[in-house]
């Protein structure tokens, strides 16, 4: 991953920063002195000594003084106890990630208080505007952008959730400190405040102890939309507004949405056997559920600030039609209550349908809104099974808890689903006892509870001018709760039977009525209140919907074939796998012009071939409204694509016919993900094959409305054919998808696969964009984001409204005023010159080596990162040991622990100096100076090549690595000198990161704390391969890998 310092370029008030750090530091010293004591403390401030000298020595450019210091340092860590070594990594690490949040803070408080933001909508909307831009052509610009931002599940993010909330916490006191007005009281206890919260990270286990489960992982991926961008989005929105209707005259329309989010989390099973069918179907519920409960809040608030009485006409109509539909309801509750009792004798010889125990904390509200300074903590107990504490849902009537209670007179009411009596003759009376339960188990049931609530309120007939807009805003109150009841019903897997008109299935029909508010309220000259709570409630339903993030389902294209063989058997029609492209073509054309379904419905199939048609059938339930997109890994024929659009119409059919009716929404987007190398250069003419089949082509227009979308990969052709080669085949990838969908009059829409590191495709986000071809950023632009990047970019509102504006303008301007391609034809030549001399020496050193495997395996962590349960998917594609099956992410991550990085650099050096040599230095130099796509890739090397550490990697190799293999070791350091030497040359750059000192400085500012920990770090690997059964030993391995990941900023 980029530094997550990079991604917003500002420079930072380093004396703040540094008062700061000192701050957290000394607090956090005192933390450990009491805990571990005065003599602990000594020994790890004289390690943090030695380190800073030996930093500050090597800077001087005496480097044998450095070297020495070193060797002392590593002479008294090989010394320490087993305790002594996991005490001293714990704290190195705790130091690092405080440093990490005042580094974050401090980026926050820039953007607050500087007057001229760079790169925000007002600085680049009056960029374009003095550039020429009319104003209506930039209001039409803006207005149709289409940009999704997608989290994934992929296991980068190394601090558990619990941790990550108490860096939340603190960083939210480091705000409060920033408060020109705290007297000296509030400056003690916010001292105290954060004492406690260090108290509470040291005592608390830095390690996950259990794989997370996709459901886990889904989990967290919602708790970042609660906790920030919940609050982000609106304020985003009203930035963009507020710069619009200053630049253009007009205000963005309030259900614009720019910007929307995605998701893989649940729905990510390539390679990962534990996301199922039911997974996704649970997931895509689960996130339904969290958005009908964020509304829930949102109108309940929104009630209460809509308190006048003036309003339109319609709204006034809406709002007496609602009153006399609750004057009925209450006619016949007042009937219902005697009745009830002898329905409960009735039906008490039934099988409840419904659980008979509210959920834990049912009394008590869901959720309270965070002051500022206060824990970010998402309070949101999941409902049902999907819940750790297996709490059951609520409740849905008084009756259902009435016809538990009265089958067994001696056992406690409600308390469990066996508690009801099946198939009884006997009908058991009704004694005093019973009765007061009765009433009990009435009362704190959810039509108890609101009957309760009417005693408290005046009656229709005694409440003089009630306010419209309540009793409206009480209608959607009574929707959104009957939303989330039905919900939790199909979680927990029960009957559910709700009139469609007492619930919201889509946006459309919740937006309807706020919108009707909305209009009255200007109607009525409050356009002032309206604006407020009310327009960001409406913003906030047009950004995230009824799902909050559409689910992409995403899998490999080989499991597409196994399905279609055990169907092509069956059917007694051959091997489809064994077909060529063209009988495939055809076969998959016909069948998809056909009205009937292909599948029989008595087909008997492998466990994996049934889970594909599993989750196809998963998907046609669920629709286009609770779904995204179905990403197709290792896409390389346009016979993958047309196999997905086959298996999903006939899902779709089955599905029609059972229920009776269409299915629910509209059918998913097929996108091909290109990754490899080879793949990549052929996505042009699998974009072309598609679209000459006129179905295909009709298909598109009809139901996409004319837009393809295509993936293009970073991570596999990185780890494919190196960092160079991939950026340049994945370039020429794009322009060529572009042209071929251009031939055909269909617009595209380009989806980056992109990972955190530089080497999977990593970068600030303003660069990465603003780096692209010509014409493959026409206004849309989907983006993944995962692990920590999603974190560092959206874990706090601030920073999510900072990188959200980002996005925006960096899309806009890609849009409006296009990256300049290469400038002459030789620049396309001599790229094509460095990759093929870069893959060259990649492939040569990974995959033709003989001692590469052995020396990656001795001289990295890779073998024990699987211990860290960071992820609910195996780091293998299969089961063997070669790279080729090793994902992008542990190959990564390894590389980047020993602080060699080898992945983002190797075979770039090769390149550079075989053009050099051939006479191009000069041609290079322009190419960085006008092409934005060059410059950018040699930045981000260079940025790479910063963090990079020679003495530290040659720590690694003397101590780990088998003598025969270490001079494997000692060549790809001098490489890495060679690429520096190369990349400097091509820049016009003094030192590394000269262009971004601020970077630098903060890398250098991470030094004394994180070299120790990986000189611990190889003292503990070579420990434990002494004694690969210690798990104290392992704890505090992987204690040094958090700890140098935030030194790093980044895993894989």
């Amino acid at each position: 991953m980029t530094d997550t310092t990079d991604d917003i370029a500002e420079e930072i008030s380093f004396q703040s920063f540094e008062d700061d750090c000192r701050l957290l530091g000394s607090l956090l010293n005192d933390v450990l002195h009491r805990e571990l004591g005065s003599q602990f403390m000594e020994n790890v401030e004289r390690k943090r000594i030695l380190a800073q000298s030996a930093v500050n020595m090597r800077a001087a450019g005496m480097e044998e003084t450095a070297e020495f210091l070193e060797k002392q340092l590593v002479t008294e860590i090989s010394k320490m106890t087993l305790e002594e070594a996991l005490s001293l990594a714990r704290a190195f690490s705790h130091y690092l990630n405080l440093m990490g949040i005042a580094e974050t803070h401090h980026r926050v408080r820039k953007a607050r208080n500087v007057d001229h933001l760079s790169k925000s909508c007002d600085d680049i909307f009056n960029k374009l505007r003095h550039s020429g831009v009319p104003p209506e052509e930039l209001y039409e610009t803006v207005c149709k952008q289409e940009v999704e931002i997608v989290l994934t599940a992929h296991p980068t993010q190394i601090n558990r959730r619990t941790l990550q909330y108490k860096h939340i916490r603190i960083a939210h006191l480091l705000e409060f400190n920033d408060r020109p007005d705290l007297s000296h009281e509030d400056k003690e206890m916010l001292i105290e405040d954060l004492v406690r919260e260090m108290t509470s990270l040291w005592q608390t286990d830095e390690l996950r102890r259990h794989k997370p489960t996709p459901v886990d992982e889904a989990r967290a991926g919602l708790h970042i939309v609660e906790q920030s961008l919940w609050k982000a989005v609106p304020h985003y929105l009203r930035r963009v507004s507020t710069a619009l209707k200053k630049h253009t005259g007009k205000p963005l329309p309030l259900t614009s949405t720019p910007i929307k989010f995605g998701s893989w989390m649940g729905g990510d099973r390539d390679g990962n056997p534990n996301v199922t069918a039911k997974v996704t179907r649970d997931v895509s519920l689960l996130s339904r559920w969290m958005a009908t409960e964020l509304y829930i809040r949102e109108v309940d608030n929104l009630r209460f600030e809509l308190s006048m009485n003036r309003c339109s006409d319609k709204l006034a109509s809406l709002a007496h039609e609602i009153l006399l539909k609750e004057s009925a309801a209450e006619d016949r509750h007042s009937q219902s209550w005697n009745q009830s009792i002898n329905h409960s004798k009735h039906n008490s010889q039934q099988t409840s349908a419904l659980p008979a125990q509210l959920p834990a904390g049912a009394y008590f509200p869901s959720c309270t809104e965070c002051k500022d300074g206060d824990s970010q903590y998402p309070r949101l107990e999941f409902p049902c099974n999907l819940n750790r504490q297996n709490a059951q849902s609520s409740l849905d009537s008084g009756q259902n808890i009435l016809r538990q209670t009265s089958s067994d007179s001696n056992s406690s009411p409600g308390l469990s689903r066996q508690s009801s009596i099946t198939g009884s003759s006997k009908i058991p009376r009704t004694n005093s006892t019973q009765l007061l339960a009765q009433r009990k188990l009435f009362a704190e049931s959810q039509v108890g509870r609101s009957s309760f609530r009417k005693l408290l309120e005046p009656s229709l007939h005694q409440r003089p001018g009630i306010a419209p807009y309540r009793v409206v805003l009480g209608n959607v109150m009574d929707k959104l709760m009957k939303t989330r009841r039905r919900l939790e019903l199909l979680l927990e897997d029960l009957p559910c039977e709700h009139d469609p008109m007492e619930y919201y299935e889509t946006s459309d029909q919740l937006l309807e009525p706020l919108l009707l508010c909305y209009e009255s309220l200007q109607s009525c000259g409050s356009g002032i209140l309206a604006d407020g709570r009310l327009a960001d409630l409406i913003r906030r339903v047009a950004t995230f919907g009824m799902i909050l993030m559409k689910l992409d389902l995403r899998q490999e294209s080989g499991r597409h074939s196994e399905a279609l063989d055990a169907i092509t058997r069956y059917l007694d029609m051959g091997v489809y796998s064994e077909w060529d492209e063209e009988r495939k073509l055809e076969f998959l054309t016909r069948e998809l012009k056909g009205k009937r379904p292909l599948v029989p419905p008595t087909i008997e199939v492998a466990a994996d071939v049934k889970e594909v048609l599993d989750t196809f059938r998963v998907a046609a339930e669920l629709g286009s409204d609770s779904l995204g997109a179905y990403v197709i890994s290792m896409a390389s024929n346009a016979s993958d694509v047309l196999a997905v659009e086959l298996l999903q119409k006939d899902a779709r059919l089955s599905v029609s016919g059972e229920l009776g009716r269409p299915c629910p929404g509209g059918t998913l987007r097929v996108v091909p993900l290109f990754e490899t190398v080879k793949d990549l250069r052929g996505a042009g003419s699998v974009i072309r094959k598609l679209l000459s089949i006129d179905w295909y082509r009709e298909h598109i227009i009809k139901n996409h409305n004319g837009h393809q979308e295509v993936m293009v990969g970073y991570s596999d052709s990185g780890k494919d054919a190196g960092r160079f080669t991939a950026a340049w085949e994945l370039y020429k990838a794009q322009e060529d998808v572009i042209s071929a969908c251009n031939e055909y009059g269909i617009k595209v829409t380009l989806f980056h696969g992109r990972g955190g590191s530089i080497g999977r495709g990593g970068g600030p986000t303003y660069l990465a964009i603003q780096s692209q071809p010509p014409g493959s950023v026409m206004g849309t632009l989907r983006s993944t984001e995962q692990g920590e990047m999603v974190q560092a970019k959206f874990g706090l509102p601030q920073t999510a409204v900072r990188q959200l504006e980002i996005c925006t303008t960096a899309v806009l301007l890609a849009t409006m005023r296009p990256p300049l391609p290469p400038r002459e034809e030789k620049w396309r030549r001599v790229m094509e010159e460095i990759s093929k001399t870069s893959c060259h020496h990649y492939r040569s050193t990974v995959y033709d080596n003989p001692d590469f495997l052995g020396y990656f395996h001795e001289a990295t962590p890779q073998a024990e990162l699987g211990f860290l349960n960071i992820g609910s998917r195996p780091t293998r594609r299969k089961t063997s040991t070669g790279i080729g099956h090793l994902r992008a992410i542990p190959w990564v991550f390894a590389w980047t622990q020993t602080r060699f990085v080898l992945p983002a650099w190797l075979g770039v050096g090769a390149g550079l100096k075989d053009a050099c040599d051939k006479g191009y230095q000069e041609d290079l130099q322009a190419m960085y100076k006008e092409w934005p796509f060059f410059q950018s890739t040699i930045d981000l090397i260079e940025m790479v090549l910063a963090k990079a550490d020679i003495p530290i990697t040659k720590h690694y190799d003397e101590v780990l690595v088998q003598e025969s293999r270490r001079a494997l070791g000692a060549e790809l350091r001098t490489e890495l000198l060679k690429t520096e030497k190369y990349v400097l040359i091509v820049s016009g750059h003094e030192k590394l990161s000269e262009n971004n000192r601020s970077l630098r400085r903060l890398i250098e500012s991470r030094l004394p704390f994180l070299n120790p920990i990986n000189m611990l770090q190889v003292e503990i690997l070579r420990r434990l391969r002494c004694d690969d059964d210690n798990n104290k030993l392992r704890d505090a391995l992987l204690i040094t890998i958090n700890g140098i990941a935030a030194g790093m900023r980044n895993t894989g």
